[in-house]
């Protein structure tokens, strides 16, 4: 008989519900949800399975205790089978604790076992501008796109390489940590990274459970690149965190503390730009004055300028000379055009008499015939003079031919 889907399930809910009317299970508390309802929703695991759960609100409200992930407890109710998904999940009556869950108690004892071989204390410094970095991480996981976003926004001048890895499942925790080694055998090479990003989104405890494995903490701990541990959300802790060399709560936000923000050093470089120019002008200034100063004295001390000065000077000179030549001349002219007046007028006549006087004087005193005796001359300053032209007082000098004396005009 051929029966179709529906008809499958309902015989399964009533086959299901009639045989697990009330049971007891014991398991660890996994993606606990409390519904604005008021209603639980979460899950039961062990290490080998999990079954789905809910409580409802009455029920929830006669809890004792709060219920958290990872917690061990034993639930109590029947077996219920949802028709329209075929899932079948425990109705959960009442819920008492059972301590600690396995995988907490496993997270616990390798915390412990790490820390006390020192794997949490020593810490590498992560670099101010990584040139490269590697993301270990899932190629299609969201945390991916998210981180490369982030890395794009901030400082694109980062080349990032994403090795693709599993990060669920039993084999996870191998394929993380040789791409951890994979990454880290680059370390001083060219192609070396200045940072190894590990990481996932968020998820249960089960789902992020590859990352509380002991090699893959061996693999973060003997790395010689400094890793970056990002994994699930801030509330989720796994020892990768602990062992990393930086925590970051989310992908996203290892990218943003691992990677500087270009905006932000923009407007520092421009206040620093701003700042340089401030300190350069206030010793520029005086500088500048200075240099105006000394141009001020070096053109008052040059050739050109004592030249200047002295052309001036000279053009002064040659004013004061031309006019005083102008002046000269003039007296000059007024002279000469008195003496020419003189001579127009009769003067010279008289000049020629006295001349031809004089001569005929002194030749009459060489002529050696001359009859006349004691012939005198009669010298003023060296020059023949008549005797009506002497006054009393005036001294001559009186010369013949042998003879020469000085007299005084009575």
């Amino acid at each position: 008989m051929i029966l179709s889907v529906s008809v499958l399930n309902s015989q399964l809910k009533a086959l299901v519900e009639s045989t697990f009317v009330q049971v007891q299970v014991q398991g660890e508390i996994s993606n606990l949800t409390l519904h604005t309802s008021g209603h639980m929703y979460f899950s039961l695991k062990d290490a080998d399975s999990q079954v789905r759960c809910v409580m409802f609100r009455g029920n929830v409200n006669a809890l004792r205790f709060e219920p958290k992930d990872g917690m061990s407890v034993v639930v109590s109710g029947g077996v219920s089978v949802y028709m329209p998904r075929g899932e079948y999940q425990i109705q959960c009556k009442s819920m008492i604790p059972e301590g600690i869950g396995e995988l907490t108690l496993r997270f616990q004892q390798l915390k412990e076992k790490l820390q006390a071989k020192g794997y949490f204390e020593s810490k590498k410094p992560l670099p101010a501008y990584p040139k490269r970095i590697a993301i270990v991480t899932s190629l299609n996981g969201a945390a991916l796109q998210d981180m490369l976003k982030v890395a794009r926004k901030r400082w694109n001048l980062t080349k990032i390489v994403a090795i693709n890895t599993l990060v669920q499942g039993n084999e996870a925790k191998d394929s993380i940590a040789s791409n951890i080694a994979y990454a880290d055998s680059f370390f001083g090479t060219s192609q070396g990274f200045d940072v190894i990003v590990v990481g996932r989104g968020g998820g249960s405890i089960e789902d992020l459970w590859a990352f509380n494995e002991e090699v893959v903490a061996e693999a973060i701990f003997h790395a010689r690149t400094p890793i970056v541990s990002a994994v699930g959300h801030e509330v989720d802790t796994v020892i990768a965190d602990l062992v990393a060399d930086l925590r970051a709560p989310t992908p996203s936000a290892a990218m943003e503390m691992i990677l500087p923000d270009s905006q932000e050093w923009l407007m520092r470089l421009d206040d620093m730009r701003g700042a340089c120019e401030s300190a350069l002008a206030s010793v520029c200034a005086p500088k500048q004055e200075m240099i105006v100063h000394l141009s001020e004295l070096l053109r008052a001390r040059s050739v050109h300028s004592r030249l200047a000065a002295r052309t001036e000077q000279l053009e002064i000179i040659g004013q004061a000379l031309s006019s005083a030549m102008s002046a000269m001349l003039q007296d000059k002219a007024l002279r000469l055009s008195s003496l020419c007046g003189a001579l127009t007028t009769g003067g010279i006549v008289d000049i020629k008499q006295k001349l031809v006087e004089s001569l005929q004087y002194t030749l009459g005193a060489l002529n050696p015939y001359n009859t006349k005796k004691d012939v005198v001359q009669v010298l003023k300053n060296g020059k023949i003079v008549a005797l009506g032209d002497l006054h009393s007082g005036e001294v001559v000098e009186l010369v013949d031919i042998t003879t020469s004396k000085s007299a005084e005009i009575l």
